[in-house]
């Protein structure tokens, strides 16, 4: 009742959108001057704040495509479009990185969403969740979303551990990869979303 496959492809397509290892620096400048306990609070929040707008698209998504009469090739390709922008930010360097506010609690905004939640990552869902068409399927893309979301929460909380033995260079390295990887994801996705247009014409 587990399709590593399916597991696998989805867990790689989140880890690249949501770059925990890239969270990294963002989190430590959101959190600054904050104990570490309420760090490791905030990286608890963070977390379940992602996975609540992630779950709640990815049950819901179906109904809001139809709600909003779009196909999925189209979906397909907007979400191409927009993994693009993303890669070729991380590749540039030019991501912003939003300062710290003392008012809010960052860990909902801007750290729950839209950094972790973002429109990259709500779109791979929808898709995923849309095309799983067995129960071993849906096991398996809904297994990959709780890893990942695992996996942010235990890099936040190590976060100060982790930035000492990949130092900023580490940091750099990593992102530009991801950004790579997730280009030819978009490509791929832009082509798969035409070519379904084509076939359905």
């Amino acid at each position: 009742m587990f399709d590593i496959a399916v597991f696998g492809s989805l867990f790689l397509t989140l880890f690249v959108i949501m770059d925990p290892p890239g969270i990294t620096p963002i989190f430590l400048a959101l959190t600054a001057g904050r104990p570490a306990k309420v760090q490791k609070r905030m990286a608890f929040q963070a977390v379940c704040v992602a996975l609540g707008v992630i779950a709640t698209f990815g049950v819901l998504g179906h109904q809001i495509l139809d709600y909003l009469h779009v196909s999925v090739p189209a979906l397909m390709i907007a979400g191409g479009l927009l993994l693009l922008l993303i890669a070729l930010d991380l590749l540039t360097g030019k991501t912003d990185e939003p300062k710290q506010t003392k008012d809010v609690n960052v860990a909902l905004v801007p750290l729950g969403m839209p950094l972790l939640a973002g429109p990259g990552a709500i779109v791979s869902v929808i898709l995923a969740v849309q095309k799983a068409g067995s129960v071993a399927t849906q096991v398996s893309v809904w297994s990959a979303i709780l890893a990942i979301h695992v996996v942010l929460w235990l890099v936040m909380r190590y976060s100060l551990l982790i930035i000492r033995v990949i130092k900023d260079g580490g940091v750099v390295l990593v992102t530009r990869l991801a950004g790579m990887m997730l280009s030819a994801i978009a490509v791929q996705q832009i082509i798969n979303g035409i070519t379904q247009v084509i076939r359905g014409s």
